[in-house]
């Protein structure tokens, strides 16, 4: 047993689980002090999300609605798994995201690319904004947190002016791109019609595809061993020949581009329109971090993570207003995220554990080795025991 348990895998899917379990546990408690007349229907609801319908039609519908915002979900995650795994936190993936959600927008909007010319244009914008961050880090040792919360909001602010040209009159939302860019959208590749829903496209299949390689680069390559190396101990990196400030910017630089993937990867569809007077970040990029965390750390872990969360946070709208208000489904899928951060604690936790039951294993192993070396009372000559002499 304690051989499974010592597997980094199975540490992290019971490490995943007991957040989740915590993290429902707290939100019904919440539910219970407010009001304890709909806490557990509140709890299912948030569970069920598109399974709460029983036509079968629409429920595969919401199934691709969920789909669909999962993808953007896993670019964000595993941009933030990419540059943890060097050694760095990339909280700026929040305004990475939004630099790809403008660059792929003011494409289709202004210039009316197709839809691939869209995507590659969001990387490349989404690439340089974590460029800055990676040469501001590698050449002059400002904290890529920092850098990356500055960067968010000017991306947020100057995403709002640009787009600003390019939205409807008498409306705060930018143009429908089934009516100014059709062929800007992503092409469905029948999944749309497996699904039963026009805005699922084959960036659900990409996303999953770019996890694996996510996940190939940085566990069987060269490079990715590097990055790692240059990750735990970059002057070691640098010792061992490795030029660990130009890993620390292609990490960054890639990073960037995945979150940027993603801002077009949901934007593209035409399933939501900017809105040109936000104020906030959007909390794609944020919830990035928990699916990262959830997912263990690992870019397969972090599919299944990401379909999680964005799971809960659609069923959060179902929750009956009639008890709460109207923002208790935010509230309790928040709460569900928040401990989805801990899992790295508690893998911790479960090695320690491990580690304890180890020593007094060892201890007592001893203690028996020790019994058995030590004489019997038989053997001990009768001098010795006070005999005659």
């Amino acid at each position: 047993m304690k051989k499974i348990l010592k597997n980094d895998a199975v540490q992290s899917l019971i490490a995943s689980l007991l957040c989740i379990i915590l993290g429902l546990l707290i939100g019904y408690i919440v539910l219970l002090f407010i009001n304890p007349a709909g806490a557990w229907d509140a709890i299912l609801a948030v569970l069920k999300n598109f399974l709460k319908t029983a036509n079968h039609a629409r429920r595969v519908k919401l199934l691709g609605a969920t789909l669909v915002r999962t993808a953007p979900l896993l670019m964000c995650g595993l941009s933030v798994l990419f540059a943890y795994k060097v050694g760095l936190f990339n909280i700026g993936v929040a305004g990475q995201y939004v630099a790809g959600v403008c660059a792929s927008l003011y494409a289709a909007l202004a210039w009316h690319w197709g839809w691939l010319p869209c995507v590659l244009f969001a990387i490349v914008a989404a690439a340089a904004l974590g460029a800055i961050v990676g040469v501001l880090k590698a050449y002059c040792n400002v904290n890529e947190v920092i850098s990356g919360i500055m960067l968010n909001w000017i991306s947020l602010y100057s995403t709002n002016m640009i787009l600003s040209k390019y939205k409807e009159e008498a409306s705060h939302y930018t143009l429908y791109l089934s009516k100014a860019s059709p062929k800007s959208i992503l092409p469905g590749a029948g999944l749309d019609k497996l699904l039963g829903y026009d805005k699922v496209t084959i960036a659900i299949p990409l996303a999953v595809v770019i996890a694996i390689v996510v996940y190939i680069v940085l566990n069987r390559t060269k490079f990715g061993y590097e990055l790692r190396a240059t990750g735990n101990n970059k002057n070691a990196a640098k010792y061992a020949g490795m030029a660990e400030k130009r890993n620390i910017i292609l990490t960054l630089v890639i990073a960037g581009g995945l979150a940027g993937l993603g801002g077009a990867m949901l934007y593209l569809t035409d399933i939501e329109r900017w809105s040109v007077t936000q104020t906030s970040v959007p909390g794609m990029g944020f919830n990035g971090i928990a699916a990262t965390f959830l997912g263990g750390l690992n870019p397969i872990g972090t599919i299944f993570s990401s379909f999680f969360i964005q799971h809960i946070t659609d069923g959060g709208p179902n929750v009956d207003t009639t008890y709460y208000c109207a923002q208790i489904s935010d509230l309790i899928s928040s709460i569900i995220i928040y401990l989805c951060g801990f899992v790295l604690f508690l893998k911790t936790a479960i090695n320690r554990g491990l580690a304890r039951s180890d020593e007094r294993q060892a201890a007592k192993e001893k203690e028996a080795a020790q019994a058995a070396q030590a004489p019997k009372p038989e053997d001990v000559p009768a001098t010795e025991k006070g005999g005659e002499k």
